[in-house]
């Protein structure tokens, strides 16, 4: 039987608030983020995931105590990430009620914190994010960048991704900063470039805009779809867009 593919909202957090703007600038307040992970409990969302958008770039720790708060509301899986630098970061957000961590800039400073997690926790628990952009110089044409895409690590973003899937990480968040805020659809050829070199699931981010931009991503290889902006000011809702993903194919839950 064929895996149902999810659908997942993702609640940029700054400062305890919901934001979400275009390439991570000119960000709008777009709400509580505890009443909207009820919201898409609620409201049919398979998961959940925060990201702490600002953790990395001025060294804050992501909020431990809205954590508990949102897992407490929740009774669907929550993908915590940003501003996670060691296994005990993992460890206390994983305490706090995360079903999984994100790894993002610290994975790349210190690729052995993915192989530490996986071993520890088990690989089911450690998300690769990466913000990935085009960029000469990268054999896949494909760079991996740090702090909220706002530096270059230097590193080719496939060549990446291969190294973190073979340390233990379990899923991978494909974001594209390209069509990040956008709206005008996922990158379907860099979601196609990374479902060649994995096995992993991948969670499609940054473009979506319109319903006919999901399905598509599915057909490029990803196993979810993540969108921010469009629920977050009711453009669609997540049922329009699972049934729009069963019209054309997928399973949906």
């Amino acid at each position: 039987m064929s895996v149902a593919v999810r659908v997942i909202p993702c609640l940029d957090v700054d400062a305890g608030r919901v934001v979400k703007g275009v390439n991570f600038e000119n960000l709008k307040d777009a709400g509580d983020p505890v009443e909207l992970a009820k919201r898409y409990g609620a409201a049919g969302a398979d998961e959940l995931i925060f990201l702490d958008i600002t953790a990395s770039s001025s060294d804050r720790k992501t909020t431990y105590e809205m954590v508990k708060r949102a897992a407490d509301e929740l009774f669907i899986p929550l993908t915590v990430g940003g501003g996670v630098r060691s296994v005990g970061d993992v460890d206390k957000l994983l305490r706090a009620g995360a079903d999984k961590v994100g790894i993002n800039t610290a994975g790349l400073d210190n690729p052995e914190l993915i192989s530490q997690a996986a071993a520890q926790f088990g690989d089911q628990c450690v998300v690769l994010s990466v913000d990935v952009r085009r960029a000469t110089g990268f054999a896949s044409g494909f760079e991996a960048t740090t702090h909220g895409g706002r530096q270059s690590s230097g590193r080719d973003a496939l060549e990446w991704i291969t190294e973190a899937a073979q340390r233990g990480a379990g899923e991978v968040l494909l974001n594209s900063m390209d069509a990040d805020g956008t709206k005008s659809g996922y990158d379907l050829e860099l979601i196609a470039a990374v479902r060649k070199i994995v096995d992993i699931p991948i969670i499609a981010s940054g473009g979506a805009g319109k319903l006919a931009d999901f399905h598509p991503a599915v057909v490029a290889g990803a196993d979810a779809v993540l969108a921010a902006s469009v629920f977050h000011f009711n453009e669609l809702s997540i049922q329009e867009v699972k049934s729009e993903l069963g019209r054309n194919g997928s399973e949906v839950r």
